[in-house]
């Protein structure tokens, strides 16, 4: 884990493609993934980068992190593992809400 890289505050513009080849610049890039909205098709604005090793991780932040890239600053850090999510369908609140009639 310690060559996955969280890119942060990405261009809404910017491509798995255009990521890949930004961080190329700091090593072998494994894969590179922009995380798009599934129902817009447009960008969240981060990405996750898997570097060839943990040097070049090492490497990318400190080439990138804080560095303008299409008029934003990036944010990259060492990404986190994914936290389990609980069942269920997410929390609370049921009951309907089709109109605003007290009952």
């Amino acid at each position: 884990m310690e060559n996955k890289l969280y890119i942060g505050n990405l261009s809404y513009a910017m491509r798995d493609d255009s990521l890949q080849q930004k961080l190329s610049e700091f090593g072998h890039v494994t894969s590179a993934k922009v995380m798009m909205d599934r129902d817009t098709g447009r960008s969240k604005g981060f990405g996750f980068v898997e570097m060839g090793s943990a040097e070049e991780a090492q490497a990318a932040i400190r080439g990138l992190h804080g560095q303008t890239v299409d008029g934003r600053a990036l944010v990259v850090n060492l990404a986190k593992p994914r936290e389990e999510r609980s069942g269920g369908f997410g929390g609370g609140g049921g009951g309907y809400r089709g109109d605003r009639r007290s009952y």
